[in-house]
């Protein structure tokens, strides 16, 4: 029952806690005390020790951390042609608890064209024994976040226009990666969640979205930027409720969107919380086709250090398998420990311990 391909059995979602010398080195850099380059430096010194650490504590997969951005989407969309980040009069809301107020914005034709982050997983390729894996924004999230004026170049009327350059985009970041070594690369996608939430769909429809048509419209999007991807590269996404400070947005189980999202989107794999109540019951995996397709179970929650006992995580496999197969289901955090460069309210050493429980439970569960 081990999986030598990804996901594998004991799976990460992608950033971790941002170590002491590196927020020091941020900081420095911000008051302009170092440059760039030293900022690297200890980037590079930083990300080194965090791949040993995956490695050390059994896992099959390795990420950067996500250490060399401070946003884990914003960063990424703000590097593609024709998109720029700039300053808003709010950040998103999460509870009772607000972001730096910063966003995207259009200006120009959307493509992937010399983007640093090829450079990041080449960095984390040739530094790690374990399967080097890339965690990038979904194009359907980049879609959610634009502000209602936020498209000002010629080439596009308004927000859905983008639609289908930005899945040629997204084609073309799949290749560059494909061609730079990578073949486990991540879509983390926070719109499917807002979808599952009456709430946040009150909300787009007031930022002027087309709520009704959301799902369909980021199905298209994401299967028209699947096309083609090459037969040995696994591409997976992660459904996120938000993750700021240990704090949420979206609330409601998977219901509304589990046929499209698991059934008609053509990932491999997925990537769902399940560490509370708000991502509701294991019903919706009942969509989950049977064969190759993978759901990775986030049992062990990222926003607390407290470590969850293992016979309750093992029951709630049990449950899952009620309505998914026991062979398609595997376990991680139910999210990254640090979305933004501010992380979660835990330690490193509980970070690094839940890492570890995960690789074990794995190995008790399915060998």
């Amino acid at each position: 029952m081990t999986r030598s391909k990804p996901p594998f059995r004991a799976d990460i979602v992608g950033s971790l806690l941002r170590t002491a010398p590196l927020k020091e080195a941020r900081a420095k850099r911000e008051k302009g005390a170092i440059s760039t380059a030293q900022l690297a430096e200890v980037e590079d010194r930083e990300i080194e020790k965090i791949i040993k650490k995956q490695e050390d504590v059994g896992l099959k997969v390795a990420t950067d951390g996500e250490f060399r951005r401070s946003w884990w989407h914003f960063d990424f969309y703000g590097m593609l042609d024709g998109v720029e980040i700039y300053e808003l009069d709010h950040g998103i809301q999460f509870q009772g608890v607000q972001t730096k107020p910063r966003s995207i914005r259009i200006h120009g034709k959307l493509g992937f064209s010399h983007h640093p982050m090829l450079d990041h997983f080449k960095f984390l390729k040739a530094h790690t024994r374990a399967t080097p894996k890339m965690c990038i924004p979904s194009p359907a999230t980049m879609h959610f976040r634009l502000e209602p004026n936020a498209v000002t170049a010629k080439e596009y009327k308004d927000r859905d226009a983008i639609f289908d350059d930005l899945a040629r985009t997204y084609r073309q970041a799949i290749r560059g990666f494909y061609d730079a070594g990578c073949r486990y690369l991540q879509f983390d996608d926070t719109a499917w969640a807002y979808l599952c939430s009456q709430v946040e769909l009150k909300k787009a429809r007031e930022r002027g979205l087309n709520a009704d048509r959301l799902q369909q419209d980021y199905a298209r999007v994401i299967n028209m930027a699947l096309e083609g991807k090459p037969a040995d590269m696994a591409i997976t996404t992660h459904v996120c409720r938000g993750n700021f400070r240990s704090t949420w947005i979206s609330e409601g189980g998977y219901e509304p969107v589990a046929e499209t999202l698991l059934a008609k989107l053509n990932y491999d794999g997925y990537f769902l919380e399940y560490d509370t109540a708000r991502a509701g019951g294991f019903e919706p995996l009942r969509f989950l086709p049977k064969g190759n397709k993978i759901v990775v179970l986030g049992l062990v929650t990222t926003k607390s250090g407290t470590l969850e006992k293992k016979d309750a995580v093992k029951r709630r496999i049990e449950e899952a398998t009620k309505f998914a197969p026991f062979d398609q289901l595997c376990l991680s955090p139910q999210c990254g420990f640090a979305s933004t460069e501010e992380g979660n309210v835990l330690a490193e050493d509980e970070e690094w311990a839940k890492l570890r429980t995960i690789v074990e439970l794995a190995n008790e569960v399915w060998g």
